[in-house]
């Protein structure tokens, strides 16, 4: 089986570290790239076979943010089947909301404590993106 491939975009080295230690944790086969910010995930994507399996979206992005991001790889007919994860500090119902209508299909608001991001983290890659639909009840992670 090949190794899992996930692209992270935030802005916040701290936060990029986390994610990483987090992912490091999991007894799964992954690779993680990340990114400190939006033009360079796209970037990355646009350069980049093999597309990633996942990507993890800050939102809260100077540049192009994660709304501008998720419009534009969810308008792409190339780039439009990768999952997206938002993955904020916001738990706002209109953020929450404008995700899921930009196409988002997944919203994690990050966990404080590292158990909570791990959980999360390996709860999003046990589903089945294929056929998850995400809906107002689906879509957004309950810890």
């Amino acid at each position: 089986m090949n190794d899992l491939l996930i692209f992270y975009t935030d802005d916040d080295e701290d936060d990029l570290s986390i994610f990483a230690d987090a992912v490091d944790s999991l007894s799964k086969d992954i690779v993680l790239q990340t990114y400190s910010g939006g033009e360079k995930l796209l970037n990355a994507i646009a350069h980049s076979p093999p597309k990633p399996d996942v990507i993890f979206l800050d939102l809260n992005m100077p540049g192009k943010n994660g709304f501008d991001v998720l419009t534009e790889l969810k308008g792409s007919n190339e780039n439009n089947d990768i999952p997206i994860i938002i993955f904020s500090t916001s738990n706002e119902p209109s953020i929450i909301e404008k995700s899921l209508a930009l196409g988002a299909n997944y919203f994690i608001t990050k966990p404080v404590l590292m158990k909570d991001i791990i959980k999360s983290i390996e709860h999003s890659l046990t589903i089945n993106w294929k056929e998850f639909v995400p809906d107002h009840k689906t879509f957004v992670y309950k810890l």
